[in-house]
């Protein structure tokens, strides 16, 4: 039986590759999802872009495509109004696509001749010492119901004192953190593991938070709603957790769960902290990345300077 499946020829209809873009794009997600094993988030992003992408060009071959083609697609992603920064990230797609073609002995454009536009220097947004103190003691002073109160400090606390990303905290698992501890590991961006450490705030919230939990849900956050209850938190809901405590503490300026992280490195730079170990802590791949922090320490130390003009 094995024999004859083997002879016959529909088993292996598809032993011939095609050049057409759509036939390699197919081939590239999978490589992405099962050898890669990148994150849900990452594959919905590169699917949209590259889609796109084929979406202008057509299904043609891979060898097709140009440097004119490609300017003539920046050019339209332009005229529909997209920023400078997300056209790169569309950029930063089709460059790894074609890297995986040619690594693949697929004739296509050196994916180098792709060059990415130059943005603006990163903004960073973050509280100061001040303001990381009312946020903190929001639940507290404005929320009734205990376990409610205790889950939102602890959320908080987190978010600062570990320098979590929103989807690496979302995942939390109460096997994930032993309470006796304040170093734990989480799998971040590209799948890579990591440690994280906690400040003592963080863990006797989370103590605290764990005392008043009575379910049986594995997820360490969960939703409280009746609809919901046990489930872990969504990406929403932790962001209306941050800006509703920001707003109930006073502060004026857009907060996010990604500027309580940009709050957590840039105390740590401020201090004295080696930019290298910052960088570990925040899981970054590329020092660059760290490296805005470092410009906020400037100016930092600018305000400072200036007290000799006082």
């Amino acid at each position: 039986m094995h024999n004859k499946s083997l002879q016959d020829k529909s088993f292996f209809k598809n032993k011939i590759s095609s050049t057409i873009i759509s036939a390699i794009l197919e081939k590239y997600m999978y490589y992405l999802q099962y050898e890669k094993n990148v994150s849900p988030k990452t594959m919905e992003n590169y699917s949209l872009w590259l889609n796109r992408f084929l979406e202008f060009c057509g299904d043609i071959e891979i060898n097709k495509v140009n440097r004119m083609q490609l300017l003539d697609y920046r050019m339209a992603l332009h005229k529909n109004n997209l920023n400078v920064k997300t056209i790169n990230y569309h950029i930063v797609a089709i460059r790894a696509f074609f890297k995986f073609v040619l690594k693949n002995d697929i004739d296509c454009m050196s994916p180098e001749k792709l060059e990415l536009a130059k943005t603006p220097p990163r903004e960073v947004n973050y509280l100061n010492d001040d303001e990381i103190e009312k946020i903190l003691a929001a639940p507290w002073a404005y929320t009734k119901n205990d376990i409610q109160q205790a889950r939102d400090l602890a959320i908080l606390q987190f978010l600062y004192g570990t320098g979590l990303r929103v989807t690496e905290l979302i995942f939390l698992q109460k096997k994930d953190i032993k309470l006796d501890s304040n170093q734990f590991s989480v799998v971040g961006k590209w799948s890579k593991l990591r440690s994280v450490f906690a400040t003592k705030s963080a863990i006797k919230a989370l103590k605290t938070y764990r005392e008043k939990r009575e379910d049986t849900s594995p997820y360490l956050f969960i939703s409280l709603s009746r609809n919901g209850f046990g489930e872990h938190l969504s990406r929403n809901s932790i962001e209306d957790i941050v800006r509703k405590y920001a707003k109930l503490a006073g502060i004026n300026k857009k907060v996010t769960p990604h500027t309580l992280r940009h709050s957590f490195a840039t105390t740590l730079i401020k201090k004295g902290a080696d930019i290298r170990a910052v960088q570990t802590l925040l899981g970054h791949a590329s020092i660059t990345t760290t490296q805005i922090y470092t410009h906020v320490d400037d100016k930092h130390l600018q305000k400072v300077h200036d007290l000799l003009e006082e």
